[in-house]
């Protein structure tokens, strides 16, 4: 794909992230940030079998006013591997930031896919530490895509190694598929996606992150802070599961469609993705919270 990648895409990138990793429940965390230090933070948590890259053209266009943090959450990207995973893990490495990087205070996590499940998480299980959290397409009462695509062997398998790079770029295929992105977007992450072994080339992530429990829809009634739902107009989350999680989430959490995007907004439609997040920004920096409706149940 030669598509030239527009002015933005390509300012965006070329916004060298300081990088880090610290040590999580005696797992190195690779993480890295954007903007001043002393600045309210937000930390961006990626989908399953994803990597921290897939923020790299987000990151540096959400408000130049926070500290941005994406993380490699355990078994995924650069960070370290584990014997096992689970949500309540990866929910604790996005938390372990706070002090890792000095934040100046809780942040809001915004987490995209199996990503939106571990910010519900952290939210849920360390509710004096998330100041809020946006989940972008993420269906509470379903598994992900990627987890069904493991168990169903159509994906995720024992992971092959490529004898080149094109070899290994050929086989990127996001999960699940969508017929719309932008390619030097798709480019960009599919090159992340992959590392050097010995042999030649293969994927940075463990098969076997999807052998973790779905997250009960129950876990957004325990949920306290601010929270904002985005899905996308072809995604994974419906309208009636959006409606579901608006009640779960007692009537207050706005749920917001992106039109035309495909589960992976970051791939089709990125802009659209930074303008909501940032009208979400500007308005909890402004606004009181609505307390939560008396809910039956």
């Amino acid at each position: 794909m030669n598509e030239q990648p527009p002015a933005w895409f390509q300012a965006a990138i070329d916004t060298e992230p300081e990088s880090y990793s610290t040590d999580v429940d005696g797992c190195r965390i690779s993480y890295r940030a954007w903007g001043p230090t002393d600045a309210p933070a937000i930390v961006l948590v990626h989908g399953g079998a994803a990597h921290s890259g897939w923020w790299d053209h987000i990151a540096p266009l959400i408000d130049n006013t926070y500290r941005v943090l994406a993380l490699d959450l355990s078994g995924h990207g650069d960070s370290g591997r584990r014997e096992e995973y689970s949500v309540s893990q990866w929910a604790r490495e996005a938390v372990a930031l706070t002090a890792a990087a000095d934040l100046a205070g809780p942040p809001i996590m915004v987490g995209h896919s199996m990503g939106g499940r571990v910010v519900v998480t952290a939210a849920a299980e360390h509710p004096d530490d998330v100041a809020g959290i946006i989940v972008i397409d993420t269906p509470i009462r379903d598994i992900e895509p990627e987890a069904r695509a493991a168990r169903e062997r159509t994906a995720f398998g024992p992971l092959r190694v490529y004898p080149s790079v094109d070899e290994a770029l050929s086989h990127f295929r996001p999960v699940p598929e969508q017929k719309h992105y932008l390619p030097y977007v798709f480019d960009h992450i599919a090159l992340a996606s992959i590392g050097a072994v010995g042999g030649g080339w293969t994927w940075k992530f463990d098969p076997r992150i999807f052998d973790n429990r779905p997250l009960p829809a129950e876990t957004l009634r325990t949920v306290r802070c601010r929270v904002a739902v985005f899905r996308a107009e072809h995604g994974l989350l419906t309208a009636d599961i959006g409606d579901h999680m608006y009640e779960m989430l007692g009537r207050v959490a706005p749920v917001i469609e992106i039109p035309l995007a495909g589960h992976h907004v970051m791939l089709d439609q990125p802009l659209p993705l930074v303008t909501g997040i940032r009208t979400l920004l500007a308005d909890w920096q402004h606004s009181l919270p609505r307390t939560r409706a008396a809910l039956p149940g």
